[in-house]
């Protein structure tokens, strides 16, 4: 039987491609959380002007956030459908078919700056996930940062339960909406919960698990700060990155309680 690690790839990459992920990767603008909105500011002082690299840049959300610090500007992603609407929407901008894992097209420290945003980098295997922490350390310029988020293990959004996507609101029409919204999507979402919740597995400081998001359609990675820092260490970035919270953008100290908060954003410096 494939384990979850053997499947993730397939799962994932199968529901970004979903014609409704499509469309609302296209909707979203601005900063994910306040978190982002702090660790993007922090970062942008540092490396003003000069070269950017956007790891899974979806349908261009991060586009003009990262542009407006540098216009030496480039981004990548995996999923055709996005390229095309990144491109559609940014047509000025470098934006290429490509794979965090396998950052060959470019040369050795050529960027000072590299983001993966909203989670991306959860989406992969462990082992895919040192692969990708490899490459970027290697694009990186000396002294170059990697500003990237991922789910907390400790926090409340590590192993959900079934969700159906109902969320009740005072408004009339949007309530008739949303329930008809969830009876239509109903049937998937069950699906999925039935046929990926079996891959979740613990494991010492990280956890693979199926997530609500996409209708209950994605397996991805959960950590402890803890891990995250060991692996940044074993990819060569220093012991001492800055994290800040998504829920209030505050700067998080190595050994706080960090169950009330879903993920995080990581600053790790080369």
């Amino acid at each position: 039987m494939e384990s979850a690690e053997d499947l993730m790839d397939q799962i994932n990459r199968e529901a970004w491609r979903a014609r409704d992920s499509i469309q609302w990767y296209r909707k979203l603008e601005g900063w994910t959380d306040p978190g982002e909105q702090v660790a993007m500011q922090r970062v942008a002082a540092w490396v003003k002007d000069q070269p950017i690299l956007d790891l899974g840049v979806g349908a261009g959300r991060t586009v003009p956030l990262l542009r407006e610090i540098s216009q030496d500007y480039t981004a990548i992603d995996y999923t055709p459908e996005l390229v095309d609407a990144c491109r559609a929407k940014y047509p000025d901008a470098r934006v290429f078919a490509g794979d965090a894992r396998d950052l060959s097209r470019f040369a050795d420290a050529s960027f000072a700056l590299v983001v993966f945003s909203f989670n991306g980098i959860d989406a992969v295997s462990p082992k895919d996930r040192m692969k990708v922490l490899r490459q970027v350390h290697r694009v990186l310029r000396p002294g170059g940062i990697f500003l990237f988020s991922a789910h907390n293990q400790c926090g409340p959004g590590h192993g959900e339960r079934l969700k159906l996507g109902f969320d009740f609101t005072r408004n009339p029409l949007k309530l008739v909406r949303g329930f008809l919204r969830m009876l239509k999507n109903a049937p998937r979402t069950i699906a999925n919960y039935r046929r990926y919740s079996h891959l979740n597995r613990r494991a010492d400081g990280y956890s693979i698990m199926n997530a609500a998001a996409h209708h209950h359609g994605i397996v991805i990675h959960y950590v402890t700060i803890a891990k995250q820092c060991e692996q940044l260490v074993a990819a060569r970035f220093r012991a001492d990155p800055e994290i800040y919270a998504e829920l209030d953008g505050r700067r998080i100290g190595p050994d706080e309680d960090t169950g009330r908060y879903r993920w995080f954003h990581f600053i790790a410096r080369k």
